[in-house]
């Protein structure tokens, strides 16, 4: 009897359930061959007071500790749908260029002159990202050649964009949602000491975020019983209950830079939120409260510094709200959960055409990085860009 006692306990502590002390002492220095003590253990359960009949230990002190501490178990399904994945549909195809400076791309009027190096009608200059939309392409010998839409030929690494889907809420969630931003694995307690768990999560995972804790002078947030992922691997929706100073209809777009995210607020309420990818240092999306100054369902966006060039054409659901800087879609990104940007606020084409549908010039756009970290002088920042 001893012994499946003292195995019990070994399993207990192995899966992370720490056994009460004064039982485990008893059990490990009573001399007897089978000791009684007289005492059950409770069924799984939350036990918010001391019950006269049972022992609330193991798998229910587990249980009422996540409740003394306001997590609901069983876990309760986000209250949310995935989006349409038709919303993520263009009518343009597109195609990168590749050149490095001091070349340049040259366009031609014909595939004919394209394929034989005649002469160009123009060029575009080399830059770091480069990319044009096209109605028909030529390949031969390995060789990509795209017809632009604006009626020439140049040579073109034709590129598919990826999706990534944001979520609709039926209704305020009790715990927020977070999405993996790179590969990862959950450890069974905070810390770089405990040992990981599962199979390794991907980026754009979703999952719920039930607590977060500090440790190793990081936060960790935990995903699941047992289940804690460093913050350089999530992004979590730190959900809004109050409207930003300054906004009294109860509708704005919250852009958060710190976990960035990207949410939509309709009369108070949490409607759609989703990852984005705002604007890298020293290129940094500007704190503030701002409207949506235009909208254009397509813009072709260029940099008029040659030493940090980018062109690109036709730019779906484009949202502009701080001089040159915008919301819209961002074919050209293949991860989101990281600055990347000019400026500018880069979301997956899909998510860009649901918030371009909701949103009307004039509404509200509410900036701001809850680290701190982001300059707030107006002397950081120009006017932006993509």
């Amino acid at each position: 009897m001893l012994k499946k006692l003292v195995l019990f306990l070994g399993v207990l502590i192995v899966s992370g359930i720490s056994p009460s002390s004064a039982l485990a002492q008893r059990a490990l220095t009573d001399p007897g061959g089978e000791p009684y003590f007289g005492e059950t253990l409770c069924l799984p359960g939350a036990y918010m007071q001391t019950s006269p009949d049972c022992l609330p230990l193991g798998p229910s002190q587990y249980l009422t500790d996540l409740a003394r501490a306001g997590i609901e178990y069983p876990f309760t399904p986000l209250p949310v749908t995935l989006r349409d994945p038709e919303l993520n549909k263009l009518e343009y195809k597109y195609a990168r260029i590749n050149v490095t400076p001091p070349e340049q791309a040259p366009v031609y009027s014909t595939v004919d002159d394209a394929l034989s190096g005649g002469a160009p009608v123009t060029y575009i200059p080399a830059g770091y990202l480069l990319y044009v939309s096209y109605k028909d392409r030529y390949d031969v010998d390995g060789a990509h050649y795209v017809f632009l839409r604006r009626n020439v030929w140049m040579r073109a690494s034709p590129a598919e964009y990826k999706d990534f889907q944001g979520l609709i809420f039926r209704d305020e969630p009790a715990y927020p949602p977070g999405w993996i931003i790179d590969q990862a694995r959950a450890r069974v307690s905070p810390g770089y000491l405990s040992p990981e768990i599962g199979e390794v999560m991907q980026h754009g995972k979703l999952v719920t975020v039930y607590a977060v804790q500090r440790a190793n002078d990081t936060d960790w947030y935990m995903i699941g019983i047992n289940r804690w992922v460093e913050r350089r691997y999530i992004r979590v929706l730190e959900i809004m209950h109050a409207p930003p100073e300054g906004v009294t209809n109860g509708r704005w777009i919250d852009i958060n830079l710190y976990q960035q995210t990207l949410s939509v607020y309709d009369n108070g309420q949490l409607r759609y939120a989703t990852l984005i990818a705002s604007g890298l240092k020293p290129f940094y999306t500007r704190p503030g409260l701002f409207k949506i100054s235009e909208k254009k369902p397509i813009e072709t966006m260029s940099s008029g510094d040659l030493s940090d060039y980018y062109y690109l054409e036709d730019v779906p659901w484009t949202m502009y709200f701080d001089k040159r800087r915008a919301i819209h879609g961002a074919y050209w990104r293949a991860m989101f959960g990281f600055p990347q940007s000019h400026g500018c606020v880069n979301m997956s084409v899909g998510d860009a055409r649901w918030v371009y549908e909701w949103a009307n010039e004039g509404d509200w756009v509410y900036v701001h990085d809850p680290s701190g970290e982001t300059p707030t002088d107006d002397a950081a920042y120009t006017d932006g860009g993509a």
